[in-house]
This record gives structure tokens, C-alpha cells and sequence, in this order.
């Protein structure tokens, strides 16, 4: 639909008014729908390994670390 204007000397303008969505509109929606994509499936995955896989494993403690702390302790002998 056009919009009719009426200048000084009354000359009729007539203005084109675009219906549609600006191309940098839509890539904007694009962009931001991917990405909010990305941080919800990331979140999903997450919340699905925090639940499914077991707990890490904690490294074994060397036995010369193990000395070093009963010493630190003030625990004399290993046998007792």
C-alpha cells in the first residue's frame, strides 16, 4: 500500500512503504537462534553427563607422599 503526500507546489509524492522482513533482520534471527541452539543442546548434554557417567577416579597417593604426611603427623612407627 503507498502513502500519498501533497507537497508546497502540490505535487503528489507517492512513497512505496516495504512489508517484509529487513535481510539483516533475518540474519540476525538466524544467528541468534543458532546460538541460543548451541547453549541449550550444550546445557542438555551436560545436565545428561552429570547424571549418567560415573565420578572421576582421584590419582593414587605415592607412598613416599604417604611417609611424608605420617611424619608431618607425628606418627613414629609404620607398624603401629
Amino acid at each position: 500500500m503507498a502513502d500519498q503526500f501533497a507537497d508546497s507546489a502540490n505535487n503528489v509524492i507517492i512513497e512505496e512503504v516495504n512489508k517484509g522482513l529487513n535481510p539483516g533482520m533475518i540474519v540476525l534471527l538466524v544467528v541468534a537462534s543458532f546460538l541460543l541452539l548451541f547453549f541449550v543442546g550444550n546445557y542438555a548434554l551436560y545436565v545428561y553427563a552429570q547424571k549418567t557417567l560415573p565420578p572421576k577416579k582421584k590419582k593414587p597417593v605415592s607412598k613416599k607422599k604417604l611417609k611424608r604426611e605420617k611424619l608431618k603427623q607425628g606418627v613414629s612407627a609404620p607398624g603401629e
